[in-house]
């Protein structure tokens, strides 16, 4: 008996220790590093992470490291699959039970029950999105190991039930800020707000506003993972930094509320918040504010966290405060004062980098631990939403929204007994048979614009929607559509996210008080993509029936067609912007290139103003067709030069202005001439100062974002003494100012080079003397001043245009667009200037917010001004924005060409 007692306890002692033993083989970020995780004045790059994640996967049966792209500087990017072995060992089952319940399609509920059953919750956390914010990716570092080695019984448990897909998000960024800030042998000199550059290569802090456009390659992969391969029910998103006088913003968030998505993600992710917020007071962690105690809503699908509301998962997003060089909790009085959004605030003290990774990490805990426990209600829930989705799209469904509202009051007026009104209304008005939501939307494939179109498909694809391709001609409600048409249906898991991107939205009249000013939004109040990229649709009210297939994949641009056999030349549409690829591919290969002044008949239609004419040679001809074949253009092959006057094309040196540390908007700007292959160099102020421009640029180029507000009186950021950065990156420094800049910019205007200004850059031409006044100002103390916000309020919603396609600004472009206009301006005009785009009376506000749009009505928003033997071209609204604005981006590109070409 004693024997065997003896024995019993010696298997237990090997049991108990053998976990134990397993843990001790890991390498632990001492080990690897030298220092832990979250040390004073250090940070770890992402070069190092690397390393030790694959030191990792090769020693812990908890974790598979999967590779999942490219990052836009060429480091691959990861994510770190962690759960029990037995769970590693299944992971293409578990998801695959996530992909089906997440899409619903051909899933009943009794199936779906048993998969919820079966699956385990999957959970994504990651870091390192805005490089600058240092806590996130540092603390990814800690969880990795955490959660390699944890042996407590609310890890284990977790570990059996959930899957976690721990992801750095921005290497690129990692390496630069790491690296910058380590450069110092001085600890306290270290710091990288000097930062030369942005950190993602194009768009710094805009990588997290393209998660439905999906342009960069970080996002795209992100986006795969999330909606394609992997479908988490929590998306957790870690950022920087918390109000003054707080820890960390958590959620819920305040209003207001997207009216496209299922109300069970907010109900989720009011749970899941409820978890995070419990966890750190149990833990004695207090500063943890929420809603009012920030500006982030739930309103604006761009970012990570939100676009997950649109595919019926739960987005997390914390803000949290920290550095590697201490810092302090700042005593802000109101923060002193606990309240339902602020329940233990937190007494004003010196701050360790250390403190911040441990709220993290008990942050990650607490929803971990909720999708632990609630592992069946999560893969079961998303599951009911994406099962309602589906069915709201095959019945006629009504999505209630502020204007309806407003509809609905009106209808009541003079028939109401205090707040109550006529039930009969609800039908009448909020069933009102033409405001129905679609069954689907269809794309035709005849559009002059095709490959635009195929763009923004692509963009749906990627964000994991259906889309098919007719593989006949079909007809509904009367209209004939051509084979190769395209179907979006809204009888999908992710439908919320279809209506968001081809629906207006209707945001809220926000108000801070009633009467007040308006509430500033968190980001865009209207950016709907089908309409920012020009894309023609139509919205299908009714049941249809069309011979349909579903896309595979992203979509290939659809090949164009050449036709005629004439050999003097070729006639190309200017409509698709694609043709401005091949613009810039003859140019440079040295062949004619021609704009037509007149509409131009060509494959049996009338081209409008702006076609392509191109001479036939064997160098032009091959590239025409390479066009035809890899861009969708159409060409007709003619046997004379069309008649009348024709605009002659000239190879073009643009100099794209920048600053030290980087504009996102000029940085969009030098992602967009790439893509469309414009020949461009970047140019700092100094370049500018020392004058003679003429000599390098045929047109200077001015991004929305990159003068300050008070220009030509103020001056721009904060930059670094010359001395204390590489001298590689001496020449960015310097600003644009009156005294020394814009006389060197009018030079270069009098001597015949083009000035182009995009957005708010517009007080660059109004310095220039450029002959327009904005009529959006007031003069305040010889100052223009902007109208007080409760008069104007535009913060990002989408403006109609009408264009007088005459102009070569507007060749290509539809009689009416749509512009997005984020406080920016509107003109009239004087002298010689001509207006190529005006704001249409009434104002049309296609997308969002506006308060008081009437002021633009009759405005100039495109103007191009003479200035001595050059020009000043205008282009007030945001023509670029975030490249989204494909239907505008057209204005810019034609500046770029038309400037140079009518100089002498």
């Amino acid at each position: 008996m004693k024997l065997h007692s003896a024995a019993a306890l010696a298997a237990l002692v090997l049991a108990l220790c053998a976990p134990m033993a397993r843990a001790q083989t890991i390498t632990t970020p001492e080990q690897a590093f030298g220092h832990a995780v979250g040390e004073d004045y250090r940070l770890i790059n992402y070069r190092q992470f690397e390393r030790y994640l694959h030191t990792l996967a090769g020693q812990s049966d908890r974790m598979k490291l999967l590779e999942i792209g490219r990052s836009t500087e060429g480091r691959t990017q990861y994510v770190a699959v962690v759960s029990s072995p037995a769970n590693i060992a299944r992971l293409d089952h578990y998801r695959d039970i996530a992909r089906r319940l997440a899409k619903a399609e051909g899933v009943d509920e009794a199936a779906a029950r048993a998969l919820a059953a079966e699956g385990k919750a999957v959970v994504w956390i990651d870091g390192g999105l805005h490089a600058t914010e240092t806590v996130p990716p540092q603390a990814l570092i800690a969880a990795v190991y955490e959660w390699l080695t944890a042996q407590d019984s609310e890890a284990l448990r977790v570990l059996d039930d959930v899957i976690i897909l721990f992801a750095p998000l921005n290497p690129d960024g990692w390496d630069l800020v790491s690296d910058w800030y380590m450069r110092e042998a001085d600890p306290t000199k270290r710091e990288f707000a000097s930062l030369p550059r942005l950190y993602q290569a194009y768009v710094g802090h805009d990588n997290n506003r393209d998660y439905y456009l999906s342009a960069m390659t970080e996002t795209t992969n992100v986006n795969r993972m999330l909606f394609r391969e992997w479908f988490p029910q929590i998306v957790y998103n870690h950022h920087q930094t918390a109000p003054a006088g707080t820890v960390v913003f958590m959620p819920p968030f305040r209003d207001p509320f997207n009216y496209n998505y299922d109300p069970m993600a907010m109900t989720t992710l009011s749970e899941v918040a409820a978890a995070m917020h419990n966890r750190l007071i149990e833990e004695g962690k207090p500063g943890a504010t929420m809603r009012s105690g920030a500006s982030y809503s739930t309103w604006n699908n761009g970012m990570e966290r939100s676009v997950t509301y649109f595919h019926n998962a739960v987005g997390l997003l914390t803000e949290i405060t920290g550095h590697p060089s201490p810092s302090r909790i700042a005593l802000v009085p109101d923060k002193q004062l606990p309240r339902n959004d602020l329940p233990a605030p937190i007494a004003p003290q010196t701050w360790r980098f250390r403190q911040s990774i441990d709220y993290s990490l008990s942050i990650n805990r607490a929803v971990l631990d909720y999708a632990s426990r609630n592992r069946d209600r999560l893969l079961f829930n998303i599951w009911r939403m994406g099962a309602n989705a589906i069915a709201r799209g095959e019945t006629d469904t009504w999505r209630i929204t502020p204007a309806r509202i407003d509809a609905l009051e009106e209808a009541a007026a003079g028939e109401r007994s205090g707040r109550a009104v006529d039930p009969s209304l609800y039908d009448k008005v909020l069933r009102d048979p033409a405001q129905r939501d679609p069954r689907a939307y269809v794309i035709p494939a005849d559009q002059a614009d095709l490959p635009t179109a195929v763009a923004f498909l692509n963009s749906l694809i990627k964000t994991g929607v259906d889309v098919d391709r007719a593989t006949r001609a079909f007809t509904i409600a009367g209209k004939t559509y051509p084979a190769g048409s395209y179907v979006v249906r809204t009888n999908q898991a992710y439908r919320p996210h279809v209506l968001d991107m081809f629906e207006p939205q209707d945001h809220p009249h926000d108000l801070q008080y009633p009467g007040g000013p308006p509430a500033l939004p968190y980001d865009a109040t209207g950016y709907t993509l089908a309409l920012q990229m020009g894309v023609k649709f139509d919205r299908i009210l009714d049941a249809y029936d069309a011979p349909l297939e579903r896309v595979p994949d992203l979509i290939a641009t659809p090949p164009g067609r050449l036709s005629g056999r004439g050999q003097a030349g070729f006639v190309v549409d200017h409509a698709p912007v694609n043709g401005f690829i091949l613009t810039n591919r003859l140019l440079k290969a040295g062949q004619p290139v021609f704009w037509l002044r007149q509409p131009t008949r060509a494959d049996g239609r009338m081209l409008d103003p702006g076609a392509l004419w191109i001479p036939a040679s064997d160098a032009s001809s091959a590239l025409v067709r390479q066009a035809v074949d890899d861009l969708g253009l159409n060409a007709e092959a003619v046997d004379a030069k069309p008649g009348g006057e024709a605009i002659a094309l000239k190879p073009i040196r643009v100099g794209l202005v920048d600053r030290y540390g980087g504009s996102m908007s000029a940085g969009w700007t030098r992602w967009l001439l790439e893509q469309f292959e414009f020949p461009f160099e970047v140019v700092y102020p100094q370049r500018l100062d020392a004058g003679d421009l003429k000599r390098d640029f045929d047109v200077l180029v001015f991004a929305p974002d990159l003068l300050p507000r008070d220009f030509p009186n103020g001056t721009g950021r904060r930059q670094p003494a010359p001395e204390t950065i590489p001298e590689a990156y001496r020449a960015w420094l310097g600003d644009i100012t009156a005294e020394r800049t814009l006389p060197q910019i009018a030079a270069f205007a009098q001597a015949g080079g083009t000035v182009v200004t995009a957005g708010s850059a517009h007080r660059l031409a109004m310095a220039l003397g450029a002959p327009i006044d904005d009529v959006l100002s007031t003069m305040v103390d010889g100052r223009a001043r902007p109208l007080p916000s409760t008069e104007l309020f535009i913060p990002g919603a989408l403006l109609s245009i009408d264009v007088d396609k005459s102009h070569p600004l507007a060749f290509g472009a539809p009689e009416r667009l749509n512009v997005f206009f984020d406080e920016n301006a509107a003109f009239t005009v004087r002298d010689q200037a001509r207006i190529a785009g005006r704001y249409p009376s009434p104002t049309v506000v296609s997308s969002g917010w506006a308060i008081g749009p009437e002021k633009l009505a009759g405005a100039a928003a495109l103007v191009d001004a003479p200035l001595g033997q050059g020009r000043v071209i205008v282009l007030g609204p945001d023509v670029i924005n975030r490249a989204q604005a494909r239907a505008s981006v057209r204005f810019l590109f034609n500046a770029l060409l038309y400037g140079p070409a009518t100089a002498p």
